[in-house]
């Protein structure tokens, strides 16, 4: 008689870096990881997993996947690697770091990582404690979202806002800059259904998105002029009587200073700069007024162009005038992250760091690598992690320039060899979601989410908090009892039990229920600021903010406090124009007369999956859409291989002749890997590395290029 493999279930939560953090079930035979499904039981992603993560068991089993340390053996760059030992792995990182510390100190080595992994054991911060103690620069990591958390807390505070599934009861639902269907998926029902009751969904973005396609309007403001559009709606709530005045009154800091400011945007202006009619921001502002409740739900595109921030301050006050915040449903959403009680005190260690220590941006890691920042002590070591900078960060010729230094020990935790993996000298094989515990906050919802181990690690796979605790153990940091907990017990080590929030559970309700809604209201009667209670320091939306400096959040900076950049902030929203457009700089624009805009990739998650056959298969090569006009006055044809450049770089894709996009605009979605490229490019060889207006955070949506065709 033949028995049955024994089955058995894990609770999982998505790792990757985006808003939905869906809750999966995983399925065990024989401990292989046989299936990876969605939780049908959690209200909010309710059992689907996107195009992504619809295979993710077989992912674990990628035969690509690294599954033992490898030490290079030949040019940087060039994929060839022996396999060594953990213990010979550790021992040479060990050797190498001390004798970088012993010639130059220790802020010549630099931790490099973002949100490859999203949970709070395994993600972004969990190398700060170690590197912190180290003595190591601190690593300002602010791809994406940093620039909106400096606006958002200077305006609304640490709020997380409307609750994503309150959009059912909304009646006016705008979307702007955030292709939900792509990138924010299971978000997207609650919109449907709040738009089969009668809600109207209108979607703000430069070009015609999938989730634009899908919407009752599609406003197309030219890139980098949300600003001005946003300072023309509330202008046009003022002009038109809309403003909710005891609302405003009650609850708001600045509104005569705003007012006034206002004035400024008149309506062939606003027309002017944007390419949106006039008549076109009255409707709007009539619209989102009095048909209540609205809501907005901004992406975090909005940021990436050299005015971000002063644009997200200014949307975040278009609610406020209009009354919205006074009913479920209506207000804002960004990313509902703050109100998760994380102690990030404890994860990062902030006490460890030694006072002076100098910081570095992710995004310009060419610049620190090539001498630009002209930093002494140079970059002499570099550990990266759960990020693929070589596709992901600006400027990326700069960077391969930078990781080809035969000066420069670099070691990276990696699945595969990525683009940036390719030219270190130690590789270390790191786990995937199935085969660590982990617990997964969220950006885009209100649950926390436990991810369950699975299965045993791949080869001689390690989750990234063990491959911390080996390297303490070398550095001697075990005197620490932080850096010997295991995995689990980091993730209760982390939460704050004791918070309202936690509605007064335990580690043991996740193990029962595998996540929990914080308890911070219902969809249904969730009201956070009908009355005001913002958390700022007036209680109050704060339209103006006098003395204000510039600052990354803490978290994003290994949570540092000092050396922040610290430029003077404008007192009020309002609209800075782009850098890169041929308003701003013609000298440019004679060059390179196309506005790029490189959204996320529907097919992939940044750059995971871009290496997978199947995944690019359903992506499709890279692509450059591109208008009728534009690509007649190219000679371009559907089809056609093109070449995107500028002086910063190059990329090739084929060419989507489209009115998807309007003259003068092109897109290409990011992600893509430069090695499986037609050329050794992707869009951020174009990209530049400059900051926005807040928060230190990217432009990856102010950039000139030129298109044309590959003969």
């Amino acid at each position: 008689m033949n028995e049955q493999p024994k089955r058995e279930t894990f609770f999982g939560g998505c790792p990757h870096d985006c808003p939905d953090t869906c809750a999966m079930i995983y399925e065990v035979e024989d401990g292989k990881l046989v299936e990876v499904r969605g939780n049908k039981e959690h209200p909010m992603t309710r059992g689907g997993l996107c195009v992504k993560l619809k295979d993710y068991h077989d992912h674990h089993y990628n035969p690509d996947r690294l599954l033992h340390p490898l030490r290079r053996v030949g040019p940087k760059g060039s994929r060839q690697f022996e396999r060594i030992s953990w213990d010979d792995a550790i021992a040479e990182i060990a050797t190498r770091w001390k004798d970088i510390i012993a010639k130059h100190g220790s802020q010549a080595i630099m931790p490099y990582s973002y949100l490859g992994n999203e949970g709070l054991v395994q993600g972004l911060t969990c190398g700060d404690a170690f590197f912190n103690r180290l003595g190591t620069t601190v690593n300002e990591k602010t791809f994406c979202a940093s620039g909106s958390s400096t606006a958002w807390l200077l305006t609304v505070g640490p709020t997380g806002g409307v609750d994503p599934e309150s959009f059912t009861h909304s009646k006016y639902i705008v979307i702007w800059a955030c292709n939900s269907i792509s990138t924010n998926l299971h978000h997207w029902p609650f919109v449907l259904e709040a738009q089969k009751k009668g809600a109207k969904v209108v979607v703000i973005d430069s070009y015609r998105s999938r989730t634009a396609k899908a919407a009752d309007w599609h406003i197309a403001p030219k890139p980098g002029t949300d600003g001005a559009l946003a300072m023309g709606i509330i202008a046009a709530l003022i002009r038109g009587g809309y403003v909710d005045d005891a609302w405003v009154n009650a609850h708001t800091v600045g509104f005569p200073e705003l007012a006034k400011r206002a004035l400024d945007f008149t309506p062939d202006y606003v027309e002017a700069v944007t390419g949106v009619p006039a008549q076109d921001v009255a409707q709007f502002a009539s619209e989102f007024a009095t048909v209540q409740p609205s809501v907005i739900r901004m992406g975090v595109a909005l940021e990436r162009h050299a005015g971000g921030g002063q644009t997200i301050r200014a949307v975040c006050a278009i609610p406020a005038l209009a009354g919205s915040w006074r009913h479920v449903g209506g207000g804002l959403l960004q990313m509902p992250l703050w109100e998760f009680p994380v102690d990030w005190a404890k994860v990062s260690r902030p006490d460890y760091i030694r006072p002076g220590t100098r910081v570095v941006n992710n995004l310009q890691l060419g610049r620190a690598l090539t001498g630009g920042m002209q930093l002494d002590p140079p970059v002499m070591g570099l550990f990266v992690y759960n990020t693929n900078p070589v596709s992901q960060a600006p400027e990326t010729n700069r960077i391969v320039e930078g990781l080809s230094r035969e000066d420069l020990f670099f070691v990276a935790a990696e699945h595969f060899i990525t683009d940036t993996a390719a030219y270190a000298d130690i590789i270390l094989p790191a786990t995937m979601a199935g085969e660590h515990d982990d617990m997964m906050f969220s950006w885009g919802h209100f649950y926390l989410t436990l991810n369950e181990k699975a299965i045993e690690p791949r080869g001689e796979a390690k989750s990234n908090a063990e491959i911390f605790r080996l390297l303490s153990k070398a550095f001697g940091f075990d005197d620490d009892p932080r850096f010997t907990m295991s995995d689990m017990e980091l993730a209760a080590h982390y939460i704050q039990w004791d918070a309202p929030q936690m509605g007064g559970i335990d580690m043991e309700y996740f193990r029962k229920h595998g996540y929990f809604h914080l308890a911070v209201g219902t969809p249904d009667d969730r009201l956070p600021h009908a009355n005001g209670n913002f958390p700022t320091p007036s209680g109050k939306v704060e339209f103006m903010v006098k003395d204000a400096k510039n600052f990354v959040a803490p978290p994003f900076r290994m949570m540092y406090e000092e050396n922040q950049s610290g430029e003077d902030v404008d007192p009020l929203p309002g609209y800075m124009p782009p850098r890169e457009s041929a308003e701003t700089n013609p000298n440019l624009a004679e060059h390179y007369p196309l506005n790029i805009i490189s959204p996320k990739s529907h097919g992939f998650l940044n750059s995971c999956y871009a290496n997978e056959e199947h995944k690019i298969k359903g992506q499709g090569e890279q692509f450059v859409l591109i208008s009728p006009k534009d690509a007649e006055s190219r000679s371009i044809r559907e089809g056609d291989p093109v070449r995107v450049f500028n002086g910063r770089g190059d990329f090739e894709g084929l060419a989507r002749v489209t009115d998807d996009v309007g003259e003068g605009v092109i897109v290409a979605t990011l992600g893509y890997w430069r090695s499986l490229n037609r050329s050794d490019g992707s869009v951020n060889s174009i990209s530049s590395d400059e900051f926005c207006s807040l928060g230190r955070a990217p432009t990856f949506s102010d950039n000139l290029v030129q298109v044309m065709r590959v003969n």
